[in-house]
């Protein structure tokens, strides 16, 4: 076993093991601690497979994310050291239920859609050719979706604010 293939083995168990005490933990902190760290090690897997655009990318969003997570939805609601309550039976059989529905659904969809080679030549992975597809307006670009999605994030902060005044007007 290579020393590449360690490394690998190493990340992969690091983000699965965060993966697994974020959905496991009562304490709603330790939870958004545990998401942090395993978005970092999906970003080291990135580093890893030498995508070094989409690791940034994915520190810069997904880790800067969860800081805001933390800041606004855990500090302001002052719930951050009270344990969530446990969840009844049901809820936990409905939930392996649909996480083991969602599996097998992915599995039957890469079995059924092989991948094929396509004759085309392969776009390299380059800050400039990223660029030009995300935000190019032609067939093949991402602006008007990028555009969308933050129209939609914008209206999103909006309703957290005035939900935010809304309670604190209710208890003065």
């Amino acid at each position: 076993m290579s020393g590449s293939t360690i490394i690998f083995y190493l990340l992969a168990a690091f983000t699965l093991i965060n993966a697994l005490l974020a959905v496991t933990t009562r304490m709603i902190f330790r939870a958004a601690i545990y998401l942090l760290f395993t978005l970092i090690g999906i970003a080291g897997i990135y580093f890893w497979l030498q995508y070094e655009f989409i690791a940034a990318v994915q520190i810069v969003v997904y880790v800067g994310g969860i800081v805001v997570l933390i800041i606004f939805s855990i500090f302001l609601t002052q719930q951050a050291g009270e344990q969530l309550p446990r969840q009844k039976l049901g809820r936990q059989l409905f939930a392996a239920l649909a996480a083991f529905c969602g599996l097998a659904l992915v599995m039957v969809q890469l079995a059924l859609h092989p991948f094929i080679e396509t004759g085309n030549k392969p776009i390299l992975p380059t800050v400039a050719n990223i660029g030009n597809q995300m935000l190019g307006v032609g067939d093949s670009g991402y602006a008007l979706p990028f555009e969308l999605v933050s129209i939609l994030l914008l209206a999103a902060l909006i309703g957290c604010i005035v939900i935010a005044l809304k309670s604190k007007a209710d208890k003065q």
